[in-house]
């Protein structure tokens, strides 16, 4: 295994997870919230953020890739859809990284037809120096420089996601 550097501890993430789920209960008060999934690097800062709001919570997954062995192949491809309707309701986007932003832009395009009451978007991290369209990201856990992430979510290749913490490769 590559040695991993730790960038964002535990003690971090939870604090920032706390301040997150405050902000969204404050934003959301006493409204059921669709949380929209990115598979599967969002599933646990999803579970982790969930467990902190008071509100309730539909969870619905969606997967969407344009990455192959690690390498960006610059197509996005729908491999999973959602399930049920999210007609008339308030979406929040579960994310686990923003990097160019193509991949959120392509679910804000997507969700335009499900007639969602709203949408916003939550991000465990985003690298601004990537970011190649213009998003408004409602919640953001950190903003990161352009290193390669893995734990808590984020993978080298499927291997590394259940690190309790952020770390990069060299």
């Amino acid at each position: 295994m590559e040695n991993i550097n730790v960038l964002i501890n535990k003690a971090r993430i939870e604090k920032r997870l706390d301040e997150m789920a405050r902000e969204i209960e404050k934003d959301y008060k006493e409204k059921d919230i669709v949380f929209l999934v990115t598979l599967k690097g969002a599933v646990p800062f999803m579970w982790e953020l969930a467990k902190r709001i008071k509100n309730n919570i539909i969870f619905e997954f969606i997967e969407v890739s344009s990455y192959k062995n690690n390498k960006d192949t610059g197509v996005l491809t729908l491999h999973k859809d959602i399930k049920d309707t999210v007609e008339g309701k308030d979406v929040i986007i579960i994310e686990d990284i923003v990097d160019t932003g193509k991949t959120i832009k392509f679910l804000l395009e997507h969700l335009k037809d499900k007639n969602p009451n709203s949408v916003k978007i939550a991000t465990l991290l985003s690298k601004p120096s990537k970011m190649v369209t213009e998003l408004n990201i409602d919640y953001t856990g950190f903003k990161i420089d352009d290193k390669f992430i893995v734990g808590f979510g984020l993978d080298d290749n499927q291997n590394l996601r259940n690190l309790p913490y952020i770390g990069y490769i060299e």
